[in-house]
């Protein structure tokens, strides 16, 4: 069989610490017919100084201003040259046969769009396995989510099983169809993937059984910082692509729907924490009478 070009696109900021294990996880690759195109999204570390370390006409380097992950990913992807495409981040890590993996399944199920199980690691690359661990639990749930309902689009609705953009393996043909990604600080891969299951339903696989892909968690993770802008991008997308299902004549109807259920978990969120309010005066003043009660007895014994 005809060997097929892979481009693999990393979008780089500031991981100076990381992406040299990026790039060689990349490079030592066991299907080698790739490129590599890494776009340096305005780092000010030492990022660049370590990619230029590596020596081989594979790589092409693309510095820019700092324009967030989503522009850098879309820079790259106008840049590709291959028959699939691929995206790493610069903090994650392939696995040696992650790209002859995909490749042989996209052969095998001639699907458009193919993703795999991950697994956590930490700053120094070691594998955090610990079920009990919040995330684990809650990677665990979602891959369960996937199993009991046997649709991707539906478990998408509840989890973002995909994870992360570093999970991404296209046809190049699915990527021409689908575009660029949304200007999303925080859920560009989860507003992509809905789309890509909207252009080519029935042709995404999800490689559950296999990890591919190794996703790192590090203090410099954005994960943090998404506690509140994050979820209401959530919110939107879910929102966004729930309707995107629905025949057009009951779009509007679910839509109203589905705002009046958000009001009302507000109103009661609200009501919760009036009656709350209304609680904690009286507490407090029955608090004040004992502690006065007590007093006027040990002053009474004194």
């Amino acid at each position: 069989m005809a060997s097929a070009k892979v481009s693999v696109v990393i979008p780089a900021y500031n991981h100076e610490r990381f992406i040299g294990p990026a790039v060689e996880s990349v490079l030592a690759q066991t299907h080698t017919d790739l490129e590599l195109i890494i776009i340096d999204d305005g780092s000010t570390d030492r990022t660049a100084e370590v990619i230029h370390r590596y020596q081989d006409e594979r790589i092409q380097y693309v510095y820019q201003e700092n324009q967030d992950a989503y522009n850098a990913l879309n820079r790259g992807l106008s840049l590709v040259s291959g028959d699939y495409v691929a995206i790493l981040n610069s903090d994650d890590i392939y696995t040696m046969d992650r790209l002859q993996r995909l490749l042989d399944e996209q052969r095998a199920s001639r699907a458009q769009c193919l993703f795999s199980r991950v697994q956590l690691i930490n700053d120094d690359g070691e594998e955090l396995r610990d079920p009990a661990l919040w995330w684990n639990t809650w990677y665990a749930d979602a891959v369960g989510r996937y199993l009991d309902s046997n649709d991707l689009y539906t478990a998408f609705l509840q989890r973002n099983v995909l994870v992360t953009t570093s999970n991404f393996f296209l046809t190049r043909e699915a990527m021409h169809k689908v575009g660029g990604f949304s200007p999303l600080r925080y859920l560009h891969d989860y507003d992509y993937i809905f789309r890509v299951l909207l252009a080519f339903p029935e042709q995404v696989r999800f490689l559950h059984e296999e990890s591919l892909l190794f996703y790192r968690i590090h203090g410099s993770n954005t994960i943090s910082e998404a506690a509140i802008t994050g979820r209401e991008q959530d919110k939107a997308v879910i929102r966004k692509y729930l309707l995107a299902r629905l025949p057009e004549n009951v779009q509007s109807l679910a839509a109203a729907g589905m705002d009046r259920l958000v009001e009302l978990e507000q109103e009661l969120m609200q009501e919760r924490r009036r009656r709350e309010g209304m609680a904690l005066p009286g507490i407090r003043i029955q608090a004040k009478n004992l502690l006065r009660s007590c007093a006027k007895r040990l002053l009474g014994r004194a």
